[in-house]
């Protein structure tokens, strides 16, 4: 006879140990099988070339080599642009279009939501509407756009977009209208606290979850951005181009291509781990109860 327990007074079935140990089991498998092309993309980076196109292809490496790093540090030195240059221009571009993506879609979010004000709902359909174009449909305006501001060739052209996206918008609005209590911005108000000081100090850190979300999001995507229409001079080019430049090489330089993808997804994974503690710990605290 199954175990009976109780949760906030309702008597609920009990999962028996052979319950969790097949959940345990299935997460783990899952885990495994998402972990599979990162180990595989690391495997190929310490393959020397004579393992790399062996067939069938290999989940192991039988004589490991770091020389595919040293190669790609040795034909990024050869560029008339420094190595140094590269990572800055991504690192610049990410954490600043991050930033102001955070701040725009956040200040946004809370107007479209906590605010009266006539045309809220129209505004807020433009940007649902605005969800269903891709942004190769919507390329030539944005090239067009940019040459009238003159922004052609710097990082406006790549930083200023990223401040503006309807995903992260919508997000935020989203969250804003079910994880913030209007009683508790009333308070706020009624205590003689700004507009704007109420959205930073009471309805951003009731969100956090969401701003999380929506900063790991934007960095990767941000990271991970290549060759743009807008960009022309190689010194204001990011690292993830320059790396595709150096992969079309040929087939020689494959364990090369594999180590700088190494290298590219250091940083996200990184800033993903890091960030998804806290969304585990801020979802798990910040629940509020009119």
């Amino acid at each position: 006879m199954a175990k009976l327990r109780t949760r906030k007074h309702k008597v609920v079935l009990s999962r028996g140990a052979g319950g969790d140990f097949g959940i345990n089991l299935f997460l783990v498998l899952m885990g495994t099988f998402m972990f599979l092309p990162m180990y595989y993309v690391i495997a190929q980076s310490l393959k020397p070339l004579d393992e790399l196109w062996m067939f069938p292809p290999r989940f192991y490496v039988e004589s490991p080599t770091f020389s595919n790093f040293g190669d790609l540090f040795t034909l990024m030195s050869e560029n008339y642009v420094p190595f140094s240059r590269y990572i800055f221009n991504t690192v610049f571009v990410s954490v600043v279009g991050t930033f102001g993506n955070l701040l725009c879609s956040s200040m946004a979010a809370y107007s479209l939501a906590k605010l009266n004000f006539p045309g809220r709902k129209f505004f807020f359909q433009l940007v649902v509407t605005s969800l269903m174009f891709h942004q190769t449909v919507t390329a030539i305006a944005n090239f067009l756009t940019m040459s009238t501001l003159h922004w052609l060739d710097s990082y406006l052209a790549i930083i200023v977009p990223a401040f503006c996206t309807s995903m992260g918008l919508y997000l935020m609005k989203q969250f804003m209208e079910t994880g913030v209590s209007n009683e508790v911005l009333e308070s706020s108000r009624l205590d003689g606290a700004s507009e704007f000081k109420t959205f930073w100090t009471i309805a951003m850190p009731m969100v956090r979850p969401a701003v999380l979300t929506l900063m790991i999001e934007t960095f990767k995507s941000l990271w991970n951005s290549g060759n743009s229409i807008y960009i022309y001079s190689e010194q204001l080019k990011t690292f993830n181009y320059a790396i595709n430049q150096i992969v079309t090489g040929g087939i020689a330089r494959a364990g090369v291509g594999a180590a700088a993808t190494v290298i590219m997804m250091i940083v996200p994974i990184t800033v993903f781990i890091i960030c998804q503690s806290n969304v585990i710990e801020t979802m798990g605290s910040s629940g509020m109860k009119d």
